[in-house]
């Protein structure tokens, strides 16, 4: 999405366009985070669900490119949760990070929660489209790239362009809103959308009970 590389400027990394000096493995890391952004959109075209969390953090698409997905999945790294790359992407997925910074790749608690949310519910990976109202990465400024922090509201706002191109390229999908900031982008967007718990800082169950309730009456 060519909307992505015009991310704000400020303590606000791009995953797809802006290299991690300390730790990227190597210079083209991220055109290989747009190649997997890219399958990964390319698969779910077709999606009937996006869900709208908050922002990229660094344990997940800072290094994967993908919302609410970290290299751990990615490498494989978490089947023992039941999860594997294969319900990410088809083709095999490759790390950006360095493989000494962390041997096995960041882990997000997020993005395992959710991932392992669907597969729980058996939904269809490839239903489901994650993205961010912030569509970028913010940090803070004093601790470095490996680091989050919470959008402003005017940072927010500035994810509506990318939204609306995605939700015309994912027509019939509906959107659920995972936290307040993205409620309150599609609020300022006028959208109306189901509204889920963040399952960060012991959202997790409250999420996973929301989550199934709404995919379960989507089934009918």
């Amino acid at each position: 999405m060519k909307l992505l590389k015009n991310s704000p400027s400020g303590a606000v990394f791009n995953p797809w366009h802006h290299r991690d000096p300390a730790h990227d493995a190597a210079p083209g890391a991220p055109a290989v985070r747009r190649e997997q952004l890219a399958s990964y959109l390319g698969e779910r075209q077709k999606a009937t669900v996006i869900l709208l969390a908050e922002a990229l953090g660094y344990q997940g698409g800072h290094f994967s490119g993908i919302a609410m997905t970290s290299e751990r999945l990615l490498l494989g790294h978490l089947r023992h949760k039941g999860l594997g790359p294969e319900m990410v992407l088809a083709a095999k997925p490759r790390r950006t990070s360095r493989e000494d910074v962390k041997p096995d790749g960041f882990t997000e608690p997020t993005a395992t929660i959710v991932w392992g949310a669907m597969a729980a519910l058996g939904v269809d990976p490839r239903d489901v489209i994650l993205w961010n109202a912030f569509p970028w990465h913010p940090y803070k400024p004093d601790k470095g790239l490996l680091s989050n922090r919470t959008p402003c509201d005017n940072e927010v706002m500035l994810g509506q362009p990318v939204l609306r191109a995605l939700m015309a390229y994912a027509s019939r999908a509906q959107i659920l809103a995972v936290g307040q900031k993205s409620a309150a982008l599609l609020a300022a967007m006028g959208i109306t959308a189901p509204a889920l718990r963040h399952p960060a800082n012991g959202g997790a169950g409250q999420f996973r009970e929301q989550f199934g309730r709404i995919m379960k009456n989507r089934r009918g």
